[in-house]
């Protein structure tokens, strides 16, 4: 057979092999997700209101298919590049940090090596007032952000959670009953895909522009931060706490490439057993040393509170768990993802391949000791080392001129609010269930009804029994006016407000509710939208967390955001960025559409200057990439 066409030709078209590079036992991954999604899209198409969406999707994959059949791709290294040719990256390495603050990494900044974060700080591009544009600040909605660019009505990430506004049933935010994880039975509520994410990433829009030879692979604890950096074009794996093994989804692969199996059954995370974290330093200089047993800290997973956090003896679930909860889950994900590098031997092809780590110990560890805890700060010190390890076998893989870096974080996190209650500040903890309760009481009583009209709370939002309250006569906008001006009265409620007064606009013109006036989504939004005064603590579970996140405050908007290429002149940008502008400036520098729902103007600094006159927030969709010239020297910290 002619090895330049048909299925042999497609064989390397992508290079997405379910087994390595070194073999070839492909599933023809753009092609058959090309005709899963129309064959998906077109059924939605008979019974969702949105048909235009569902016909544009079900049109883009039969471009995809197209695409599949022609493309074309060695795994092999190309030639060294020419001065003209030395523009394009050939790996892009998206690392996010899950609730990352970068005030911390300030404070501890000399103590890094020059190659982790330093190697973003020092040798980069460093916005030092990167925010959030989003609410709520959860991961599922920043990582949504950060890979598509896209506002919630686009991406259509609501929360990491909502209600089925049919059913009223919880839905998470990946939920896919057509799919399983790869090797299991199917389970109720197990399954996952990108399904429900509405707008292409710039991944999926890197490899439609290169006919499908480029690939995108996407490794984490979390699913979430997983599966929406892969989305459909790509192949994502996340860690399984039940297990000790990275998995996958139907959705991406039919069996396990051959070097996941190998690293699976290698049970790398049973070296742990009877193990402890322990400081990685010397105790002197740590600047929490003597904040290592709070009253309010929470000791995940018979973790307890202090150091040193003692795991369990052998091998099984409570290790495997325990693990997500200390820098030992970021250390697994480091090692899959160099595993990952060097068998897809990414950046090595003629066309830009993307890595996505999500590294998100850091955010279970906040969340349970809070980030003026020790262990956060011990966390971080980690991180360094490990981003150190991880940019190098990125550099490995496709050589430091061709490696960009982008490392960010999807959201904040506020501190424990008994420890800002003991400084003085009015804080506390709201109870969903305890709000809810009151609540419909209320209701009862005001319309004469005999049900309760709010059937739940996924944060940041109550949802209610919409069937119910139409079959006895009443208005949808009236129960959540209502509902709405009883939470205004709760204690510790800054804002409470309806999605219709969302969609009408009919909000007030405060600037902390920017974010939440464009955030709404038509469908997947709760009803009565519930926004907390400074301080307190808002989340479905009162107590489960010592801290959390979600607000519009600035303790949980501000994230770092920094930038690494041979092209990109070391600097401090100190001018407001948005997560917005993420995705299309990786688009403009790869001269690559941006995706599909991206509304974010890209960043001029990432840009040369011959390139920055072509970007303006009417028409900067497309912009020349850098020329990544051949130039040492010492980089120039210039403060803008």
């Amino acid at each position: 057979m002619d090895s330049g066409c048909g299925r042999e030709r497609f064989v390397q078209a992508r290079g997405a092999m379910s087994v390595g590079p070194a073999e070839l036992t492909f599933r023809m991954p753009i092609l058959q997700r090309a005709f899963t999604i129309g064959r998906e899209n077109k059924a939605e198409m008979k019974t969702d209101r949105r048909c235009p969406l569902r016909l544009g999707r079900f049109l883009t994959a039969m471009v995809l298919a197209g695409l599949a059949l022609s493309a074309c791709r060695s795994r092999t290294a190309v030639p060294a590049p020419t001065d003209g040719e030395a523009a394009s990256p050939r790996l892009v390495l998206f690392v996010v940090v899950d609730q990352l603050r970068p005030d911390i990494l300030s404070q501890i900044r000399p103590r890094f090596g020059p190659e982790g974060f330093r190697r973003i700080m020092d040798q980069g591009i460093w916005y030092a007032e990167a925010r959030c544009g989003h609410f709520p600040t959860l991961t599922a909605v920043g990582h949504a952000v950060l890979f598509t660019g896209a506002q919630t009505a686009e991406h259509g990430i609501a929360a990491n959670d909502w209600a089925d506004p049919e059913t009223g049933d919880r839905v998470y935010c990946l939920e896919d009953p057509g799919h399983a994880i790869l090797g299991r039975k199917p389970k109720a509520h197990e399954g996952v895909s990108p399904r429900l994410l509405t707008s292409t990433t710039f991944g999926d829009e890197i490899v439609l522009s290169s006919g499908g030879r480029s690939r995108v692979f996407a490794v984490s604890l979390k699913n979430r931060a997983a599966i929406l950096a892969a989305s459909r074009m790509g192949k994502a794996f996340w860690f399984a706490s039940d297990t000790g093994e990275f998995v996958t989804s139907t959705f991406y692969y039919d069996a396990y490439p051959s070097w996941v199996a190998a690293w699976n059954a290698s049970r790398k995370a049973d070296r742990y057993r009877g193990g402890q974290w322990r400081l990685a330093g010397e105790r002197g200089r740590y600047l929490r040393i003597d904040d290592d047993d709070r009253a309010a800290e929470k000791g995940p997973r018979n973790l307890g509170t202090t150091f040193p956090h003692s795991l369990a003896p052998a091998p099984g679930p409570d290790l495997y768990d325990q693990l997500t909860y200390t820098p030992f889950g970021d250390e697994l994900t480091v090692e899959f993802a160099e595993t990952l590098l060097e068998n897809e031997a990414l950046g090595r092809g003629d066309a830009p391949d993307v890595l996505a780590v999500g590294l998100s110990a850091t955010d279970y560890i906040g969340h349970y000791f809070g980030p003026a805890s020790l262990e956060y700060e011990d966390q971080v010190l980690r991180l360094d080392a490990l981003l150190t390890r991880l940019f190098a076998a990125a550099d490995r893989s496709a050589g430091r001129d061709r490696v960009l870096i982008v490392l960010a974080s999807d959201h904040g996190v506020d501190e424990i609010p008994e420890a800002r209650a003991a400084l003085g500040f009015e804080s506390g903890r709201l109870d969903a269930a305890e709000i809810q309760a009151r609540m419909n009481e209320h209701l009862r009583a005001r319309f004469k009804i005999g049900f309760d009209p709010v059937t739940g709370f996924w944060t940041p939002a109550f949802f209610l029994d919409v069937r119910a309250i139409t079959r006895a006569g009443l208005k949808v906008e009236d129960v959540e006016s209502a509902a709405a001006g009883y939470l205004a009265k709760e204690p510790g409620v800054a804002w409470a407000l309806t999605r219709n007064d969302l969609l009408a606009g009919r909000i007030p013109d405060a600037p902390i509710l920017a974010a939440v006036r464009s955030s709404v989504h038509p469908e997947r939004t709760g009803r009565i939208i519930l926004v907390q005064k400074p301080h307190w603590y808002l989340y479905d579970d009162a107590t489960l967390w010592a801290s959390t996140h979600g607000s519009p405050y600035a303790y949980d908007v501000r994230v770092p955001l920094g930038w690494n290429g041979r092209a990109l002149a070391a600097r401090v940008v100190l001018r407001p960025v948005s997560l917005f502008d993420v995705a299309p400036t990786i688009a403009a520098i790869l001269e690559i559409a941006p995706p599909s729902g991206s509304t974010g103007t890209p960043l001029t600094e990432c840009l040369t200057p011959s390139d920055a006159r072509v970007v303006s927030p009417a028409a900067g969709l497309r912009a020349r990439r850098p020329s990544f010239p051949g130039a040492g020297g010492t980089p120039n910290r210039k403060a803008i």
